[in-house]
């Protein structure tokens, strides 16, 4: 009780709290999304087995995202604990396996910062509040999907449902929004961005998107409740133009290649749950309707 208490009364103390919880859940996240879509393929891989009726392949080693425990890509060295506190560790070890002296990736501490960066943000933003806590969810699961969406061009339902739903229950408190809002909010999310797949399919006769970006704008939908959406799609549209635009120059890579739409909807999102009110009576008032 007096912890808490403590929190509540010095916001300092709270959000450091807040960034060393995220530094943690950082070094999850990049457990959880280089393991969940080897997890996801191995089974799609197994039932497709099942299906054509082709034997099953042998049991290999327990591959979850518990097991087996983290290991060098380079010679395989165990992680020991110590050499797995986020940020610290990789500092002491000046980027480089313990073992085989091989460059770690600098993904790894990246995420783990952004992570707590984030998360000390919101906590600042909300305060020792129920909308903290929820949001922080929120965050780490934007932070997840764009990171394998990046990789994989993927957004698992896995991810994204549980969190759509999340966003529905905590707006029956009226966390973020109200309950209907919300609904309409999933309900527009998903229609809205359906529609525009299939108007650019007839089209072109090419899918532009893929269904979990209607998911996952659903999601925010969720959250944030239907007036978020034409912000978000906005937003999304800009960021993706121009971060899309420098990611093609520095891959060299043609315009006809295919990106990933769900980091580009993951930060508008966020930004606009964050700001959005600030933003549209910002732009108001600039362009003298206020």
């Amino acid at each position: 009780m007096f912890v808490i208490d403590f929190l509540a009364s010095h916001v300092l103390a709270f959000v450091f709290c807040a960034l060393l919880l995220g530094l943690l859940v950082g070094s999850f996240l990049n457990v959880l999304v280089y393991r969940l879509p080897k997890m996801m393929f191995r089974d799609w891989r197994a039932q497709a087995r099942e299906v054509l009726e082709l034997p099953a392949e042998p049991v290999g080693e327990t591959f979850n995202l518990v097991l087996p425990n983290s290991r060098c890509p380079h010679c395989s060295h165990e992680i020991r604990p110590w050499e797995n506190i986020p940020l610290l560790s990789y500092l002491l070890l000046r980027g480089k396996c313990s073992a085989c002296k091989q460059p770690i990736g600098l993904r790894y501490p990246l995420v783990e910062l952004a992570c707590g960066l984030l998360s000390a943000y919101v906590a600042w933003h909300f305060g020792f509040s129920w909308q903290t806590g929820g949001f922080l969810m929120l965050t780490w699961g934007l932070l997840a999907m764009s990171l394998i969406d990046v990789d994989h061009q993927l957004l698992p339902d896995v991810l994204v449902l549980p969190l759509l739903w999340l966003g529905l229950i905590v707006n029956y408190f009226g966390l973020f929004t109200s309950l209907g809002d919300a609904l309409w909010g999933a309900v527009a999310g998903y229609l809205s961005l359906w529609s525009v797949y299939w108007l650019f399919k007839l089209i072109t006769g090419k899918e532009g998107m893929g269904y979990g970006d209607f998911k996952l704008l659903a999601m925010l939908g969720a959250w944030g409740g239907w007036q978020v959406l034409p912000l978000t799609i906005l937003l999304s549209s800009v960021v993706g133009a121009v971060l899309g635009m420098i990611l093609l120059r520095l891959r060299n890579a043609e315009t006809s290649t295919p990106m990933p739409f769900g980091p580009y909807l993951a930060i508008a999102g966020w930004i606009t749950l964050l700001w959005g009110d600030w933003i549209t009576d910002t732009y108001l008032q600039f362009a003298g309707f206020r």
